[in-house]
């Protein structure tokens, strides 16, 4: 017995320095194999591993926050936890390739209804990555057209707020963005300057009574109720700078106050910009930041894409996941 076990720790040990794509091969060639590479305690490793370095994360793959924080023998107490079924599902990669096996008659449903002329999709975009980092994305956004090219502005207008701005994706598909500030611009400079968080005006406090406890909710302000009346979708813009303190319990408030059934339909998509200032800042993994948010308890579907804002780096990611939902959700 202790043979075999040592045998079986020397053959783990070999596996962990093979890709999880190649264990994936290895385990279809015989029964044995199969078997062999499904090894929990392997796959659990895997994931720790590298699950910082994923750049993505959505609503169908985010894994559950006990893998993090129960020892490996509290989780597998009752029944071997399917690691490898996790990883499979989370990974990038992963999601890819079950998006690439889809059936062939989605890509031929998007072309017929390309052919369909609609209104470009709008998205209200808000969030402390759009004040609190040295790089501004909106101004990068709009002065990279070979990345993103602005399209104009068109002439809806929305009482208090504007007609934000269009953009075309892949010279094919327009859209248009309403960005939406805490506060005026010598407000946000300043703050900037001071390292200071400058007061949120889009938001105020109400109080509920839940039980015998108190408890607090946002609301949004009468103009950015409009704004969330008649668009197809949100953009949320984190910090995800690691030097820099977070209350994302407050960011959740916010978030919920926005996407607040009462304001629209309830299945509106939410992209979430895990955003840093350039490329060599400490980020927090999207992952983490994911669970840091919260957004396990939303309803409606979210992706969370890693973006910096010097390059734009992940931005387009973003929005082609944005605008798929959104048109599914037109054609429902």
């Amino acid at each position: 017995a202790a043979l075999n076990g040592f045998q079986i720790d020397v053959q783990l040990n070999i596996m962990s320095f093979l890709s999880p794509q190649d264990l994936c091969r290895l385990g279809s060639t015989s029964c044995y194999w199969r078997t062999a590479v499904q090894d929990p305690l392997l796959w659990r490793y895997f994931l720790l591993r590298d699950l910082p370095s994923w750049t993505s994360v959505d609503w169908k793959s985010l894994p559950d926050e006990e893998i993090f924080n129960k020892a490996f023998s509290e989780v597998s107490d009752n029944a071997l936890y399917d690691y490898m079924a996790v990883y499979k599902r989370s990974c990038p990669q992963g999601r890819r390739s079950l998006k690439s096996s889809r059936p062939r008659h989605g890509a031929v449903t998007s072309f017929l209804q390309s052919l369909v002329t609609q209104a470009e999709p709008r998205f209200a975009m808000f969030g402390p990555g759009l004040e609190e980092l040295d790089n501004s994305l909106v101004q990068k956004m709009m002065t990279c057209p070979e990345i993103l090219l602005v399209a104009g502005l068109p002439h809806r207008q929305i009482h208090g707020i504007g007609s934000g701005v269009s953009f075309q994706f892949n010279n094919n598909q327009k859209f248009n963005i309403v960005t939406l500030y805490s506060t005026t611009s010598v407000e946000r400079r300043k703050a900037r300057e001071e390292q200071a968080v400058a007061v949120n005006k889009m938001f105020y406090q109400e109080s509920s009574t839940v039980g015998n406890q108190q408890s607090m909710h946002y609301s949004v302000i009468a103009q950015v109720r409009k704004v969330c009346e008649v668009v197809d979708g949100f953009i949320y813009v984190a910090n995800a700078e690691a030097h820099r303190e977070h209350d994302r319990q407050e960011e959740l408030a916010r978030i919920l106050a926005m996407i607040d059934p009462a304001l629209g339909p309830p299945n509106r998509p939410l992209l979430v910009l895990s955003c840093v200032s350039h490329i060599g800042v400490k980020r927090i993994p999207c992952v983490y930041v994911a669970h840091q948010l919260q957004l396990n308890l939303l309803h409606q579907p979210w992706m969370m894409q890693d973006t910096v804002a010097a390059t734009l780096d992940g931005l387009l990611n973003g929005i082609e996941w944005l605008l798929e939902e959104a048109n599914c959700k037109s054609a429902q």
